[in-house]
């Protein structure tokens, strides 16, 4: 049985923090507040096509990551890449797939982080996706067979 969408307010009041965190560790402070909020937009925006109030964390942290994906192929010079910040404290797993995931293309790099940093299901990624487990299961595999084999490049 699925579960009722709540309101946006208590949805909101659910996932402002983690989602303002994820956003602050990912593009820092000055960028977070920007997408943080069209983060939210983009949620509301969607809200009332949803169809029942399950995974809505998955759901709300892919459109965060799709917005830092987006904005980072904005700002990045073609053929260059970019340096992470050092970082003093330890970085959840998600923050420390970001920098290997980058260059997957964008469904197979969500569906890496959902799995190996988030540590989602294969159902609740393909929720998140707008697929199916099976889906977000051979995004996921692609996406780590993608990496095996750029590592062995290398």
């Amino acid at each position: 049985m699925a579960l009722a969408v709540p309101p946006f307010e208590r949805f909101y009041e659910a996932h402002k923090d983690e989602v303002l965190s994820f956003l602050r560790k990912r593009v820092g402070r000055e960028r977070a507040d920007d997408l943080f909020q069209e983060t939210f937009l983009r949620a509301l925006r969607a809200y009332d096509r949803l169809e029942h109030g399950e995974h809505l964390r998955a759901w709300v942290l892919t459109i965060a990551s799709r917005l830092v994906i987006d904005g980072a192929r904005r700002e990045r010079p073609q053929g260059e890449l970019l340096e992470e910040p050092a970082v003093v404290d330890r970085r959840p797993a998600y923050e420390e797939l970001a920098p290997l995931t980058d260059g997957l293309p964008p469904k197979e790099r969500a569906a890496v982080v959902l799995r190996y940093g988030y540590d989602l299901g294969y159902d609740e990624i393909g929720a998140a996706l707008g697929s199916t487990e099976q889906a977000a299961r051979q995004a996921a595999s692609a996406g780590v067979r993608r990496l095996r084999k750029e590592k062995r490049q290398r």
